[in-house]
């Protein structure tokens, strides 16, 4: 059934922190939780580290003193916190850093059980209650209506995308030796990484010619970015200026990968250098456009700067602020402004 469940809905990865007193009632209460559409990827145990690096039967992957880092690298959506009363403040920073991520967390609060008034309008996990700290709580039917926008989007894409492929793809092999796709790892929702597909651009020896051209990033920041690239076809310069080299993300999409409207998903090397409050760009899924595309992408040369529009955008999200984003990529995409 679990199996089933992720087919159709991607999970929610979530890390279980907790010391020696609610340790293996937590790790014992989420072994018999059953609501599938939760992943319990593992413990951070605030205890002294065990010889056979388990509790209950869950693996310990991280303690006190590398909490932080693990969250910081991993792939993860919620953690569940379950420590004594007496540690709540020496967890404050913790879960000011969590949340400057963007993580979802559920902190366990004693609650006292009272006969006479049963119902409580509080997060549950197995025994424990929590109370559940968020960027924002988004509507469910938002977030499908996000999701069939995607799909509906995605199909009508790929059909497009085939006629270009036909097109295009014979283009990129004359002028240069290659493939007529370009796959590169990405760093998507919450740390997940994907394969991001584009129509190849560049020679087919643009990865390793890059590190030759750092030195000439027109970027501020943990991105990379030059006008005048020398790694670019002139087929693939036609591509990029009109956007049709973005088209075979459509299969992303499909996929579930990425988004119409998102967050430009980071390269490994770029995502290896993120603070805490960068990762928060990654708490929504990736976008085929987004907030910082559409507020002039080509002018805009601080990585900070697109970090504040992601940011934005992820703090003010709704259905309708994807459509009009939609829109004005539409324009922007028509008019060749902002693209290069």
């Amino acid at each position: 059934l679990p199996s089933l469940y992720r087919i159709f809905r991607e999970s929610r990865k979530t890390l279980l922190v907790a010391d020696d007193v609610f340790a293996v009632p937590l790790v014992m209460d989420m072994k018999n939780f059953k609501d599938y559409s939760y992943e319990f990827c593992g413990l951070a145990f605030l205890g002294e580290k065990p010889e056979n690096g388990e509790v209950g039967g869950m693996s310990v992957v991280a303690g006190a003193d590398d909490l932080i880092d693990y969250c910081k690298s991993a792939s993860l959506d919620e953690v569940i916190v379950a420590v004594a009363d007496t540690q709540s403040k020496e967890m404050k920073h913790v879960l000011e850093t969590l949340a400057e991520m963007g993580l979802t967390i559920h902190y366990r609060i004693p609650v006292p059980e009272l006969s006479g008034a049963s119902q409580k309008a509080l997060t549950q996990f197995g025994r424990f209650y929590t109370i559940t700290y968020a960027n924002r709580f988004v509507p469910v039917g938002q977030l499908a209506m996000k999701r069939l926008l995607d799909l509906v989007g995605a199909l009508v894409g790929c059909v497009f995308l085939g006629i270009l492929t036909v097109i295009v793809g014979p283009m990129i092999k004359l002028e240069s030796p290659g493939p007529i796709f370009f796959a590169q790892k990405r760093v998507g929702r919450n740390g997940r990484i994907f394969k991001m597909y584009k129509f190849r651009s560049m020679y087919a020896d643009a990865e390793e010619r890059k590190k030759e051209l750092m030195a000439q990033n027109e970027m501020n920041g943990l991105m990379f970015k030059m006008e005048n690239d020398p790694r670019i076809t002139k087929v693939g310069a036609f591509l990029r200026k009109t956007s049709l080299d973005e088209f075979p993300q459509f299969i992303n999409i499909l996929k579930g990968d990425m988004s119409l409207v998102g967050t430009r998903p980071p390269t490994l090397d770029e995502f290896a250098q993120y603070s805490p409050y960068h990762k928060k760009r990654l708490s929504f899924r990736p976008g085929l456009t987004g907030m910082w595309q559409v507020s002039g992408r080509s002018d805009i040369t601080d990585f900070e700067e697109i970090v504040k529009l992601d940011v934005e955008y992820i703090d003010n999200w709704s259905f309708w602020l994807d459509i009009k984003i939609l829109l004005k990529t539409f324009l922007e995409v028509f008019t060749q402004k902002g693209a290069r």
